[in-house]
């Protein structure tokens, strides 16, 4: 750690971590990670759960010095994270790393993104993410226009005519204050899940440029929570996971396409719902029918958001 940014650029560094019901996992990721960064600033937003974890979280935070911040109810994701930079802006900090509770990064990982945004301040950028097996979890990936599909952007060579916009994943960014402050922050309205694509596209759209750095790794927890990913299907998902990802597909197309695009988009609703849900296998449908209803909601409520303001726009 004797490179030239572990000095004014850890200093100036917060690391924000919206925390739900997982304070397991800031015990095992990271306590690690902010011991080997004592410089770093560390902003914990813990979203309630219960009495007995937001007592666990405020422990924690007590014994390492982390600031917290403590919403009397589950705010979700985006609300959360900005809530959390603003306490680290409060703080004096001028770049942020996003962290998810089930991801870690090695403080020299760390090192490697700060560069990276210390040399192109409106770069937002990911490490390659990968499993505890070494398997890769996120490198990168796609949203496809013509039908708001997400695919990795490894596969690019497999639809060459098609147009997409990039887009990283929330697990693990870092950015500048400059680039937080030119975007304005994650959008609050999803709530849960595509809030990363939305940042993605409207940091392009400011002026900034999203990254995966791949001389940078951190690792995804296997047993943490869960997030729309673009690789490893098949296990079960939470309902909030096939609602919240169905509904927002079309709430960001309301929000960012043209006309012909979100009628394109509502038109692959339900094949593309049913995608959604596969990501949790074909068996847990003969254990409950919980997930096709939530995924029923989410194409409901997405398909209602798309038709008004297509409405909207033709007044």
């Amino acid at each position: 750690m004797e490179n030239e940014w572990t000095s004014a650029d850890i200093e100036s560094l917060a690391i924000v971590v919206v925390n739900y019901g997982s304070s397991e996992l800031l015990e095992r990721n990271l306590v690690p990670l902010t011991r080997s960064l004592p410089a770093a600033r560390v902003v914990v937003v813990d979203n309630f759960t219960s009495e007995s974890e937001r007592e666990r979280v405020c422990a924690l935070a007590d014994t390492e010095g982390w600031l917290t911040v403590l919403p009397a109810s589950n705010t979700g994701f985006g609300v959360g994270v900005n809530a959390g930079v603003h306490r680290a802006q409060q703080s004096g900090a001028g770049a942020f790393l996003l962290l998810n509770p089930d991801a870690t990064i090695a403080a020299d990982q760390v090192g490697v993104l700060l560069e990276r945004v210390r040399t192109h301040p409106l770069t937002l950028v990911s490490p390659r993410i990968v499993r505890s097996d070494g398997s890769v979890w996120f490198d990168g990936a796609d949203l496809y226009l013509d039908d708001g599909r997400i695919r990795a952007t490894r596969r690019r060579n497999e639809f060459r005519s098609a147009r997409f916009e990039p887009w990283l994943s929330g697990a693990c960014l870092l950015l500048s204050d400059q680039l937080w402050s030119r975007v304005g922050g994650f959008s609050e309205e999803y709530f849960l899940y595509w809030e990363d694509v939305d940042f993605s596209y409207r940091v392009e759209r400011a002026g900034g440029v999203t990254e995966v750095c791949r001389d940078a790794v951190a690792v995804h927890d296997e047993g943490g929570t869960q997030q729309a990913v673009v690789q490893g299907h098949g296990s079960p998902k939470s309902e909030a996971y096939y609602y919240y990802n169905i509904r927002n597909r079309l709430l960001f197309g309301a929000r960012h396409l043209r006309s012909d695009d979100l009628r394109r988009w509502r038109r692959a609703s339900l094949p593309i719902a049913w995608e959604v849900l596969l990501h949790g296998g074909r068996r847990q449908f003969l254990r409950s029918l919980r997930p096709l209803l939530a995924g029923g909601r989410g194409v409901r409520d997405g398909l209602t958001i798309a038709r008004r303001e297509l409405r909207a726009r033709a007044e």
